[in-house]
């Protein structure tokens, strides 16, 4: 096809082609279909894949007692984090 260069270039292209032309197909059909599905506007309810936040009420395993000088060290730390 192109003189200037090589068969495993051109092959390279022309599977880099049909790759980009396929997503682009598939994003447009994902796209298409949500518009097509979407039956009435809801209310945003937060991504599905992220749990709920839990209240005050955790885990054992996900709660840290910290002492007195961790306690302080934090504090410390947190006011040397600039404000914007």
């Amino acid at each position: 096809m192109f003189p200037s260069i090589s068969l495993a270039q051109e092959i390279g292209i022309a599977v880099l082609l049909v790759a980009a032309l396929v997503w682009v197909i598939g994003l447009g059909h994902m796209l298409w279909d949500s518009r097509v599905h979407q039956s009435e506007p809801v209310a945003f309810e937060g991504l599905s894949v992220i749990p709920a936040q839990r209240g005050t009420s955790a885990h054992p395993m996900e709660t840290v007692e910290l002492t007195e000088a961790e306690q302080q060290a934090f504090a410390g730390l947190i006011r040397t984090i600039p404000l914007h």
